[in-house]
């Protein structure tokens, strides 16, 4: 069965005749006709009736009718998503982020888009798994790690990696911390697993800093609420919540600081409408955490 003849069969049946269908269709009536009857042998169901020389659905064919022509606006919508797939448009979107980044960076991000812009899904990823997502469906990655050499990518932003305290903590008139106090402090970190916790480790190794307490928490609004427990310093990357007070963690090397990157796969179809979309996020970022977190490449 093809779809031609689909046509021609909707056709005749919307029109009423197989003179004023042939005009529509732009076939002669005696190939019309003929290709009416192959549908019919193809079922293995008369789908008009024959009287007077004039043709009339019969109640198979007024049942079949509407399957044809749901058929013919599916087939009409591929050739209409192919064509915006071959311009580089995309209808939709699946971007994959870490946890943290979803809930502080992606969900205002999307908050912000158009009727324009393609319907996103998001899907949280394992922090050391974001890029293989690309691989299983996502368009979009953003992860805290910097891509391989063989996705197109952006930089998005240079975060700080903060530590909270309660407004009443002694540090609280402070803007920022040195790691040789923050040890004397229980550290209320993330777990090796995630990447603030990594920058912590790695800057107190620098400094030649240990820590006096460190509990690990699997999940940074738990560390932040404990923070707020007045139970010690919670070290994320978060957005401050429950009143925190939020300070810059400064090491040997200067201000601890997370990078976060976008990446893609540079054979998408879309590949240059994923581009601008990250260029957008980009810009958001700034917008929303100021100038200073700009990557500076």
């Amino acid at each position: 069965m093809e779809l031609r003849t689909l046509g021609y069969f909707v056709a005749v049946a919307e029109t009423g005749s197989v003179s004023a269908a042939a005009d529509v269709v732009h076939v002669t009536q005696p190939a019309l006709s003929r290709q009416i009857r192959q549908l019919e042998t193809e079922l293995g169901v008369e789908l008009f009736t024959r009287a007077g020389g004039r043709l009339q659905l019969s109640a198979a064919g007024r049942q079949f009718l509407p399957h044809a022509q749901d058929v013919l606006r599916r087939a009409d919508g591929a050739r209409n998503a192919a064509r915006s797939y071959a311009a580089g448009r995309l209808e939709r979107i699946t971007i994959a982020a870490p946890t943290t980044t979803l809930t502080d960076v992606i969900a205002p991000f999307l908050a912000t888009l158009g009727r324009d812009d393609p319907m996103p899904t998001v899907s949280e990823s394992d922090p050391r798994e974001a890029y293989d997502a690309l691989r299983h469906g996502a368009d979009l990655a953003i992860a805290t790690e910097p891509p391989p050499a063989r996705l197109a990518s952006t930089a998005l932003a240079v975060l700080p990696v903060w530590a909270y305290v309660r407004a009443d903590h002694q540090w609280h008139d402070r803007d920022s911390v040195r790691l040789k106090d923050l040890a004397t402090e229980t550290v209320l970190a993330l777990t090796p697993a995630f990447k603030p916790r990594q920058i912590l480790d790695r800057a107190m190794e620098r400094a030649g800093v240990s820590p006096g307490t460190v509990v690990d928490c699997s999940n940074p609004q738990v560390a932040q609420a404990l923070a707020a427990a007045g139970r010690g310093a919670a070290v994320v990357s978060d957005d401050p919540r429950f009143g925190l007070h939020p300070l810059e963690i400064v090491g040997r090397d200067g201000p601890l600081r997370i990078e976060l990157f976008a990446a893609w796969e540079p054979g998408h179809h879309a590949a240059e409408t994923l581009g601008e979309l990250a260029a957008r996020l980009r810009l958001f970022c700034v917008d929303r955490y100021g100038a200073d977190v700009a990557p500076t490449g």
